[in-house]
Protein backbone atom coordinates (compact mmCIF):
# COMPACT_ATOMS: atom_id res chain seq x y z
CA UNK A 1 0.00 0.00 0.00
CA UNK A 2 1.75 3.75 -0.98
CA UNK A 3 0.61 6.54 0.58
CA UNK A 4 -0.13 10.01 -2.05
CA UNK A 5 -0.68 13.31 -1.05
CA UNK A 6 -4.06 14.85 -1.48
CA UNK A 7 -2.30 17.47 -3.71
CA UNK A 8 -1.05 14.57 -5.98
CA UNK A 9 -4.79 12.58 -6.19
CA UNK A 10 -5.35 12.34 -9.80
CA UNK A 11 -9.05 11.87 -11.52
CA UNK A 12 -9.49 8.13 -12.32
CA UNK A 13 -7.06 6.56 -9.11
CA UNK A 14 -8.26 4.35 -6.60
CA UNK A 15 -8.12 5.08 -3.30
CA UNK A 16 -8.66 2.64 0.00
CA UNK A 17 -10.19 4.17 2.95
CA UNK A 18 -11.10 1.68 5.79
CA UNK A 19 -11.93 -1.21 4.14
CA UNK A 20 -13.58 0.37 1.04
CA UNK A 21 -12.04 0.49 -2.40
CA UNK A 22 -13.23 4.42 -3.76
CA UNK A 23 -12.27 5.81 -7.37
CA UNK A 24 -11.48 9.30 -7.55
CA UNK A 25 -14.37 11.14 -10.08
CA UNK A 26 -13.42 14.81 -9.92
CA UNK A 27 -10.93 17.03 -7.84
CA UNK A 28 -10.77 20.53 -7.89
CA UNK A 29 -7.91 22.32 -5.53
CA UNK A 30 -8.95 25.49 -3.92
CA UNK A 31 -7.10 28.11 -2.62
CA UNK A 32 -8.72 30.53 -0.58
CA UNK A 33 -7.51 34.14 -0.36
CA UNK A 34 -5.26 34.01 2.65
CA UNK A 35 -7.13 30.81 4.26
CA UNK A 36 -4.82 27.62 3.46
CA UNK A 37 -5.71 25.74 0.76
CA UNK A 38 -7.69 22.85 0.30
CA UNK A 39 -8.80 19.29 -2.18
CA UNK A 40 -12.35 18.91 -3.18
CA UNK A 41 -12.98 15.31 -4.01
CA UNK A 42 -15.54 12.95 -4.94
CA UNK A 43 -15.52 9.77 -4.83
CA UNK A 44 -17.27 6.89 -5.92
CA UNK A 45 -17.36 3.35 -4.00
CA UNK A 46 -16.50 0.80 -6.30
CA UNK A 47 -18.30 -2.20 -3.95
CA UNK A 48 -21.58 -0.50 -3.12
CA UNK A 49 -21.88 2.20 -6.37
CA UNK A 50 -22.41 4.85 -3.32
CA UNK A 51 -20.76 8.63 -4.33
CA UNK A 52 -19.03 10.72 -1.62
CA UNK A 53 -17.91 14.30 -1.02
CA UNK A 54 -14.75 14.85 1.14
CA UNK A 55 -12.42 18.05 1.84
CA UNK A 56 -8.69 17.34 2.45
CA UNK A 57 -6.09 19.31 3.31
CA UNK A 58 -3.19 19.89 1.20
CA UNK A 59 -1.04 18.07 3.68
CA UNK A 60 -3.40 15.30 4.05
CA UNK A 61 -2.31 11.47 2.62
CA UNK A 62 -4.30 8.92 1.26
CA UNK A 63 -3.59 5.46 0.59
CA UNK A 64 -3.14 4.05 -2.92
CA UNK A 65 -4.55 0.84 -3.98
CA UNK A 66 -2.07 -1.22 -5.37
CA UNK A 67 -3.51 -3.16 -8.62
CA UNK A 68 -2.69 -5.44 -10.50
CA UNK A 69 -3.14 -5.32 -14.36
CA UNK A 70 -3.79 -8.30 -16.55
CA UNK A 71 -3.91 -7.80 -20.76
CA UNK A 72 -8.03 -8.94 -21.73
CA UNK A 73 -9.61 -8.59 -24.67
CA UNK A 74 -12.93 -7.11 -24.89
CA UNK A 75 -15.42 -9.34 -25.91
CA UNK A 76 -18.96 -8.10 -25.88
CA UNK A 77 -21.84 -6.41 -24.06
CA UNK A 78 -24.53 -8.28 -22.39
CA UNK A 79 -26.97 -5.54 -20.78
CA UNK A 80 -25.25 -3.50 -17.78
CA UNK A 81 -22.51 -6.64 -17.64
CA UNK A 82 -19.30 -5.89 -19.93
CA UNK A 83 -17.78 -9.27 -20.44
CA UNK A 84 -13.44 -9.80 -21.05
CA UNK A 85 -11.49 -12.60 -21.93
CA UNK A 86 -7.74 -12.97 -20.40
CA UNK A 87 -5.53 -13.38 -23.68
CA UNK A 88 -3.22 -15.49 -21.26
CA UNK A 89 -5.32 -18.29 -19.72
CA UNK A 90 -8.38 -17.99 -21.90
CA UNK A 91 -10.94 -17.36 -18.57
CA UNK A 92 -13.66 -14.93 -18.87
CA UNK A 93 -15.10 -12.43 -16.25
CA UNK A 94 -17.77 -9.40 -16.72
CA UNK A 95 -17.56 -6.29 -15.06
CA UNK A 96 -20.78 -4.00 -14.55
CA UNK A 97 -21.26 -0.76 -16.49
CA UNK A 98 -21.54 0.96 -12.83
CA UNK A 99 -18.04 -0.47 -12.16
CA UNK A 100 -16.24 0.75 -15.79
CA UNK A 101 -17.81 4.25 -15.94
CA UNK A 102 -17.20 6.27 -18.79
CA UNK A 103 -15.08 4.06 -20.09
CA UNK A 104 -18.14 2.26 -21.54
CA UNK A 105 -17.70 4.73 -24.20
CA UNK A 106 -14.10 3.69 -25.86
CA UNK A 107 -14.55 -0.08 -25.64
CA UNK A 108 -15.11 -1.72 -28.89
CA UNK A 109 -15.29 -5.52 -29.22
CA UNK A 110 -11.92 -7.39 -29.85
CA UNK A 111 -10.23 -4.35 -28.26
CA UNK A 112 -7.12 -5.48 -26.10
CA UNK A 113 -7.07 -3.60 -23.12
CA UNK A 114 -5.43 -3.52 -19.48
CA UNK A 115 -8.21 -4.52 -16.86
CA UNK A 116 -7.25 -3.43 -13.18
CA UNK A 117 -7.35 -6.47 -10.27
CA UNK A 118 -7.64 -5.46 -6.51
CA UNK A 119 -6.60 -9.05 -5.30
CA UNK A 120 -9.06 -11.13 -7.77
CA UNK A 121 -11.33 -8.28 -7.98
CA UNK A 122 -11.75 -6.39 -11.27
CA UNK A 123 -11.86 -2.60 -10.29
CA UNK A 124 -11.66 -1.36 -13.28
CA UNK A 125 -10.10 -0.27 -16.90
CA UNK A 126 -7.13 1.42 -17.70
CA UNK A 127 -7.66 2.44 -21.61
CA UNK A 128 -5.50 3.57 -24.46
CA UNK A 129 -4.49 7.15 -24.72
CA UNK A 130 -6.87 7.51 -27.91
CA UNK A 131 -9.39 5.10 -29.85
CA UNK A 132 -10.45 5.09 -33.46
CA UNK A 133 -14.32 4.79 -33.67
CA UNK A 134 -16.72 4.43 -36.33
CA UNK A 135 -19.41 7.49 -36.69
CA UNK A 136 -22.79 6.15 -36.88
CA UNK A 137 -24.40 9.16 -37.50
CA UNK A 138 -24.06 12.64 -38.50
CA UNK A 139 -25.27 15.26 -40.57
CA UNK A 140 -23.97 15.27 -44.19
CA UNK A 141 -20.70 17.07 -44.69
CA UNK A 142 -20.73 20.11 -46.28
CA UNK A 143 -18.91 20.49 -49.37
CA UNK A 144 -15.67 22.36 -49.30
CA UNK A 145 -15.52 22.87 -45.85
CA UNK A 146 -12.11 23.52 -44.51
CA UNK A 147 -11.61 22.64 -40.32
CA UNK A 148 -12.69 26.19 -39.15
CA UNK A 149 -14.48 26.76 -35.76
CA UNK A 150 -17.82 25.45 -37.30
CA UNK A 151 -18.47 22.04 -35.30
CA UNK A 152 -21.48 19.36 -35.62
CA UNK A 153 -22.56 16.53 -33.33
CA UNK A 154 -21.68 13.45 -34.46
CA UNK A 155 -23.02 9.65 -32.96
CA UNK A 156 -20.43 6.63 -32.73
CA UNK A 157 -20.35 3.32 -32.17
CA UNK A 158 -20.39 3.17 -28.74
CA UNK A 159 -22.84 5.79 -28.30
CA UNK A 160 -20.15 8.85 -27.31
CA UNK A 161 -21.71 11.25 -29.10
CA UNK A 162 -18.23 14.10 -30.11
CA UNK A 163 -18.34 17.33 -31.89
CA UNK A 164 -16.66 16.98 -35.35
CA UNK A 165 -15.43 19.15 -38.03
CA UNK A 166 -18.21 20.04 -40.98
CA UNK A 167 -16.15 17.53 -43.33
CA UNK A 168 -16.94 14.40 -41.20
CA UNK A 169 -19.41 12.13 -42.61
CA UNK A 170 -21.50 8.91 -41.73
CA UNK A 171 -18.93 6.01 -41.95
CA UNK A 172 -16.06 7.67 -41.06
CA UNK A 173 -13.53 6.61 -38.52
CA UNK A 174 -12.47 8.96 -36.36
CA UNK A 175 -9.99 9.03 -33.32
CA UNK A 176 -11.28 10.43 -29.80
CA UNK A 177 -8.92 11.05 -26.66
CA UNK A 178 -10.29 9.03 -23.87
CA UNK A 179 -9.31 11.28 -21.30
CA UNK A 180 -11.31 14.26 -22.33
CA UNK A 181 -13.94 12.62 -24.73
CA UNK A 182 -12.93 15.34 -27.70
CA UNK A 183 -12.09 14.55 -31.12
CA UNK A 184 -8.70 14.38 -32.81
CA UNK A 185 -8.60 13.62 -36.25
CA UNK A 186 -9.90 10.82 -39.00
CA UNK A 187 -8.34 7.89 -38.66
Amino acid sequence: MSSIQATRLKKGMLVKIGQDLFRVLELQHVTPGNLRGFVRVKFRNIRSGTLSDQKLRSEDSMDRAVLDERAMQYLYRDGDSFHFMDTDTYEQLHISEEALGDSVNYLVPDAVIKVEFYGDEPVGIELPVTVDLTVEDTAPGIKGATASAQVKPARLETGLVVQVPPFVNTGDKVRVSTDTGEYLSRA
